[in-house]
């Protein structure tokens, strides 16, 4: 739908063109063209520098979270190492009782995995292969279940003797049992054993560890107390800690769906060549900074020997994210003020050189429609000598059939009279608009008064009401603030409604309507709409509609519209259209309750 609102008459160049060079718009077009190109590289290595010092001070947080538990590691590490005997825990020192505590925790570890040995055997699963598997995927030198008289009744493979003498494969002259063979490998080799009682199958499983394997359990139980200790939260999605074999010491978290352990290029971290790597990854659109490092800790068992591995941390990187968005939109808000001031300036530039030449071409059309209208105002006034005259002859005809021609009915003689004086004043108006018509271009003060405007409408309407039906056209009214009491010059609005509308019904070809409706518009003003159903207009229509040369009528003068806005000016008021080819158009009349000046 099309709004238009006619404030001034509109000056249009047309033809006229200037087809000078303009220099200088276009030089300031170069030089902002340089300048937002310089703009838009300094945004960007200014996005790229910020998302870098951004991501490296996440790759130093994570580093610092790397240290502490690495930290707490090699403590708890050193703690169970130095774990002695048992003995009385008066006896002990605060040193000592940390140290036990460590070690009962490995002690707890391997413990767990006697139910795994228990479920196996009540599901009757229980197998040599199994056990040799189990002891190579949990570092263990050697596995075995016992009865209760310490017979091997399933074990990880041949138990290795070949360490001990002869002598120490026999005691007292018996086979040396399992459990003393153990004992002696231990003493002689280093090599300790833990026995946990099976509570479903009657027997014993024996779990024997050697350097090795008690490294990887130390490592395995420290690294998980000091993570234990960390918690979890912090910004941190995961953390993950591996031995130099790639088994999982410990972790917090679960790796998203789509990451892997298989992800990390730790070849280049363990060879040394690098000490850190980095990458932004959005698993299941979960925004994470994925972070490895390799560590060397001391071996508290072999000192001259090193414990080497790779820690993986995912941090969450939602904040960091939001941070470079947020300057992104202003280097991009930046630059847009920026290009909003070059195009101002060029269109300043433009501005100043065509000023000249578009106040000429003003003047051209101002001249034109002058003389336009001088014209018209001359043949105006011979016209209206010769209108009056035919007028004046109606006037008294009309005056002598009132006095002499009344019908005997009362009611038709009602009728004739209201009808004879409708006549009368219908004659008084048409001859004060031909006043108005040579009048058109000067201006004179409004004799103003409070007077209802649907009153008015109202009277427009009982004397359209019979040629509008005789065209097929229904007016209808819908009165939603009445009376609407403005202040107006009575007649000539009343002339100014009455153009509208003939208007409206000289749109319609065919059956149609004219809806006129009265409301308010905020507090300080009145609304009429005049809406019809006719052909309606195009833009370029609605663009001519007010000036007075403009008509589409073959015998129309097109100074109806014209006219009518110039009065609801005069009244202070203002003229919208609102129109549609094909389906009608709405002259919306807006005019102030509170008298603002006298002026036409």
């Amino acid at each position: 739908m099309l709004f238009f609102q006619k404030t001034k008459t509109i000056t249009r160049r047309g033809a006229h063109s200037y087809n000078g060079n303009f220099l200088q718009p276009l030089a300031v077009g170069i030089v902002s063209a340089v300048l937002v190109a310089l703009i838009l590289v300094m945004g960007y290595l200014d996005i790229r520098r910020n998302e870098t010092n951004l991501v490296g001070f996440m790759e130093d947080q994570a580093l610092t979270t790397i240290s502490v538990l690495l930290r707490q590691t090699e403590d708890n590490l050193k703690s169970i190492a130095a774990a002695k005997g048992k003995m009385p825990s008066h006896l002990k020192t605060a040193k000592e009782a940390e140290s036990a505590y460590s070690i009962q925790l490995v002690y707890d570890a391997i413990t767990k995995l006697g139910q795994q040995i228990d479920e196996q055997w009540k599901k009757k699963l229980m197998s040599n292969a199994y056990l040799q598997k189990f002891a190579e995927d949990h570092y263990f030198w050697y596995v075995a279940i016992l009865n209760m008289r310490g017979d091997i009744l399933y074990q990880s493979g041949p138990l290795k003797t070949d360490m001990l003498s002869k002598s120490d494969l026999f005691i007292n002259g018996r086979k040396a049992t399992t459990v003393e063979l153990l004992e002696k490998i231990r003493i002689k080799e280093d090599i300790g054993y833990v026995g946990v009682k099976l509570k479903r199958g009657g027997g014993i499983a024996v779990f024997c560890l050697d350097r090795k394997g008690r490294l990887y359990w130390s490592l395995k139980v420290a690294v998980e107390r000091a993570m234990s200790k960390m918690g979890e939260g912090h910004g941190i999605a995961y953390l993950q800690v591996f031995n130099d074999q790639k088994i999982l010491l410990g972790n917090i978290g679960e790796l998203p769906a789509g990451l892997t352990s298989r992800d990390l290029n730790d070849q280049e971290m363990m060879k040394g060549k690098k000490g850190i790597l980095s990458r932004k990854v959005d698993p299941q659109g979960i925004k994470i900074l994925d972070v490895a490092a390799p560590f060397i800790l001391e071996n508290p068992y072999l000192p001259k020997e090193k414990i080497a591995g790779i820690v993986r941390i995912g941090l969450d990187r939602g904040s960091m994210d939001k941070i470079i968005a947020e300057n992104r939109q202003n280097i991009f808000i930046f630059m847009l003020f920026v290009v909003g001031i070059a195009l101002l300036s060029m269109w300043l530039l433009y501005h100043d050189q065509n000023r000249h030449l578009a106040g000429i071409i003003d003047m051209e059309r101002r001249l034109e429609k002058a003389e336009r209208l001088s014209s018209l105002g001359q043949l105006a006034a011979g016209v209206a000598h010769e209108i009056r005259n035919p007028l004046n002859a109606i006037s008294m005809a009309t005056q002598r059939l009132k006095r002499d021609f009344i019908p005997p009915d009362e009611t038709k003689a009602r009728e004739f009279k209201n009808l004879s004086t409708v006549i009368r004043d219908e004659i008084r108006r048409l001859n004060e608009i031909i006043e108005e018509f040579l009048s058109f271009s000067k201006s004179r003060r409004l004799e103003l008064s409070n007077f209802p405007v649907t009153e008015v409408l109202q009277k427009i309407v009982s004397l359209m009401t019979e040629e509008a039906a005789s065209r097929n056209i229904v007016l209808e009214t819908h009165w939603r603030f009445s009376p609407a009491v403005i202040p107006m010059d009575v007649n000539k609005l009343q002339q100014a409604f009455l153009n509208f509308i003939k208007n409206a019904m000289e749109s319609i070809t065919e059956r149609g309507k004219i809806t006129i409706s009265v409301s308010r518009e905020g507090k300080k003003h009145v609304l009429v709409s005049i809406a019809d159903t006719g052909c309606g207009m195009t833009p370029e229509e609605i663009e001519k509609v007010f000036s007075p040369e403009y008509t589409t009528k073959e015998k129309g003068l097109g100074l109806g519209i014209p006219l009518a806005t110039e009065i609801i000016r005069g009244h202070g008021g203002d003229v919208r259209v609102i129109s549609r080819p094909g389906e009608g158009t709405t002259f919306e009349i807006v005019l102030p309750v509170e008298k603002i000046s006298d002026k036409t």
